[in-house]
């Protein structure tokens, strides 16, 4: 089973071509999607959960033309969108139960039980009778993901999913995809860097509408591997330093601006060599694009 994107091409009426020959194939498990904000990311799980079309291009899930069968694909799709809104006056309970009949589950007691399974799976037992307008970002995520399973989805798409939570919020999002398991696609659409390090071993990132690597994390951390270096420098000289050298990223600490630099050797004695991490893979492909991750 697995999700095949071919030369998949999208401009909107403003002239903006968000999508340029987009190309992936995509395999059951953990897929991260990763790219700043306007990348093109957004545009494409827009496509990909057939709420509009490309230019040019096809997509093909387990041998399912997606353009021309939505309805079908849309009964083994789930999706959570960057933006969901919710009724802030309707209980978790109350709306989680109409969104199953709108996905076609008519039975009442199979129904019941699908959405008490959904409630406890997202651990949101304890707030089902509550009114979604008290609940936290998280909590709200979590429901997200709690309609987005109605009818056990064999393509699940969450685009930008943590953006806004906190720190323990994330680690039970992370959680609940983990849980979710690795006999189905899941597509992880993010412009933070340590959501696929946690969760995805396959990856793309996207830039600009064009896909600039698409592999596992480890493969361009092998490209990066003694490439990477670091120096402390007084922040005031950053700009010389951009001039002069490939940089990465910068980041204050303790006072002092500590820059990370790609460079095939050693840029400078006054640098020093470290393990590449998936950030410095991530500002790597979007900034200095090697023509090897093409």
């Amino acid at each position: 089973m697995e999700l095949k994107i071919e030369n998949l091409s999208k401009t909107y009426s403003n002239g903006v071509q968000a999508l340029k020959n987009v190309s992936l194939t995509i395999p059951n498990g953990m897929f991260g999607l990763l790219g700043p904000n306007g990348a093109g990311k957004s545009t494409l799980m827009r496509t990909i959960a057939t709420l509009q079309d490309g230019d040019t291009g096809s997509l093909f899930f387990r041998g399912i033309d997606i353009k021309k069968n939505k309805p079908e694909i849309r009964k083994i799709l789930g999706y959570l969108p960057q933006d969901f809104g919710l009724d802030p006056q309707i209980e978790a309970i109350e709306l989680l139960n109409h969104f199953a009949i709108l996905k076609g589950i008519s039975n009442k007691t199979k129904r019941k039980q699908l959405v008490n399974e959904l409630l406890n799976q997202t651990n949101l037992w304890d707030a089902k009778n509550k009114r979604l307008g008290s609940f936290s970002g998280g909590m709200k995520q979590r429901f997200g993901i709690a309609q987005a399973l109605i009818g056990n989805p064999q393509l699940l798409i969450v685009d930008e999913p943590t953006a806004g939570l906190d720190p323990g919020e994330r680690n039970r999002f992370h959680n609940l995809l983990s849980e979710i398991g690795e006999n189905i696609v899941i597509i992880l659409s993010t412009h933070i860097v340590d959501d696929v390090t946690d969760l995805c071993k396959n990856m793309a990132i996207i830039n600009k509408g064009e896909v600039n690597f698409n592999g596992n994390p480890a493969d361009i951390l092998n490209l990066l591997q003694d490439k990477i270096w670091t120096k402390e420098i007084d922040k005031s000289g950053i700009q010389q330093y951009k001039d002069d050298y490939k940089v990465l990223s910068t980041r204050l600490f303790d006072g002092q601006m500590l820059i990370r630099v790609y460079s095939e050797g050693q840029p400078h004695a006054s640098f020093s060599g470290c393990k590449p991490d998936l950030e410095d893979a991530y500002f790597y492909a979007i900034n200095v694009n090697n023509p090897n991750l093409q």
